[in-house]
């Protein structure tokens, strides 16, 4: 269902009245929600109305990921106009503590399993473009009122194109805009340690905002080294010259999304190559470059030859470096680094920026609302490592930052 197709009317979902619903007048318990289909970074609106004065309400939300079944759930009690608006009401219980308008669905937690070590993880948006959460208003034990929201992450007419080494130079996904349809800048996006194709979904959410994505694989794919180790920068340049290219970005220059481990990259990119990188996004970045992963050899090489930097040296960037960091790390010191990021000075002679959350941890780089875990388990590896901070923090984190993510990229 695309969003265009549904809009953003307000949709009333009538319940049962009566005993257990209506107020004392009579009046139906409705579920209203301002939009059914929507973007997934997009909030929604969600209220209950018709119920009594001071009457508690439990209501629940429900999604299925690509291998598991996931519930969210809060308490409350109606307000002196038996409504109970979630953007204001704060839950009695539930899987989330404050008032939250979109708690019921970054506080999910898996239906099996332990949730400190699950992350929500639908399949790639090439193969299913949307999931659905299903709402649901209980009281007093019966179900009066539901309704089934559509989340997209690839909008209708945005094209997918997987890239091999064989056939392209990089191994990829390849993200675009829908024909016809205004082009924003493009990004090169790209992981950490955890190598592999890293993560798709905000790269379609983007190609669904106009921007042509590139979310590039640099190790652990194809014919590519299977560690972090002496990568090489002028693969990242071919990949960007390629996105250019197929993207129709024409003389824009590139901005680029680096994640953790990945942010060292994004960031002397921009450093060698400002004609072709501007804006980089680095989450819970470093401000230096570290040894390889898992083994103690140069990460990344220019011309053959190790880079080292500490710090990574920003004043040739021609736009911002937006570093974004949890005050409460568990894998690295990236809120440190991201002061140090906002030290120095681009080629504008403007400084660049931070975001930096006390309580939230490394897991800052997710699209906003959905549930992630604490715990990690590194597939290279083996070993878990506790991410840090709290679930609330780290949602506050990706909700707070997304706008100004998105907003850096459309300049």
């Amino acid at each position: 269902m695309s969003v265009a197709a549904t809009g953003l009317a307000l949709l009333l979902v009538a319940g049962c009245s009566g005993g257990n619903g209506g107020d004392k007048d009579g009046d139906e318990v409705r579920l209203r929600v301002d939009k059914t289909a929507a973007l997934a970074d997009e909030p929604v609106r969600i209220k209950v109305t018709g119920l009594e004065a001071g009457q508690e309400v439990t209501i629940t939300s429900k999604a299925m990921d690509r291998d598991m079944s996931w519930t969210g759930r809060a308490t409350f009690a109606a307000d002196k106009a038996g409504t109970v608006d979630l953007a204001r009401a704060q839950p009695r219980s539930g899987t989330y503590q404050k008032a939250d308008g979109m708690g019921l669905f970054w506080s999910m937690k898996p239906d099996a399993g332990a949730a400190d070590e699950s992350w929500f993880s639908p399949p790639w948006p090439e193969a299913q473009p949307d999931y659905e959460v299903r709402l649901a208003v209980n009281v007093g034990g019966k179900q009066i009122a539901n309704q089934t929201l559509t989340r997209t992450w690839m909008r209708e007419g945005v094209t997918h194109r997987s890239l091999t080494t064989a056939k392209d130079k990089v191994d990829g996904s390849l993200y675009l805009p829908p024909a016809g349809s205004a082009r924003r800048a493009p990004v090169l996006s790209f992981g950490g340690s955890e190598g592999g194709p890293g993560d798709k979904s905000t790269p379609a959410l983007l190609a669904s905002r106009g921007h042509p994505v590139l979310a590039l694989c640099y190790f652990g794919c194809g014919v590519r080294p299977t560690t972090l180790e002496r990568i090489e920068l002028e693969y990242f340049v071919t990949a960007a010259r390629l996105l250019k290219r197929e993207g129709g970005a024409g003389s824009q220059r590139l901005a680029v999304i680096g994640t953790s481990r990945g942010s060292e990259a994004a960031q002397l990119l921009a450093h060698y190559y400002p004609d072709l990188f501007q804006d980089v996004v680095a989450y819970a970045p470093s401000h230096k470059t570290n040894p390889g992963f898992p083994k103690n050899v140069p990460a990344w090489t220019k011309d053959g030859k190790p880079v080292n930097h500490a710090p990574i040296p920003l004043q040739r960037v021609r736009g911002t470096v937006l570093a974004i960091a949890g005050g409460a790390d568990g894998l690295w010191r990236s809120a440190p680094s991201a002061d140090e990021i906002v030290k120095q000075k681009g080629a504008s002679g403007s400084r660049h920026q931070a975001l930096i959350y006390p309580q939230a941890g490394h897991g800052v780089s997710a699209p906003p609302y959905t549930a992630l875990g604490r715990k990690f388990r590194h597939p290279l590896t083996g070993d878990t490592y506790d991410m840090g901070g709290t679930p609330a923090a780290d949602a506050h984190a990706r909700s707070d930052s997304w706008p100004k993510v998105l907003s850096l990229l459309q300049g």
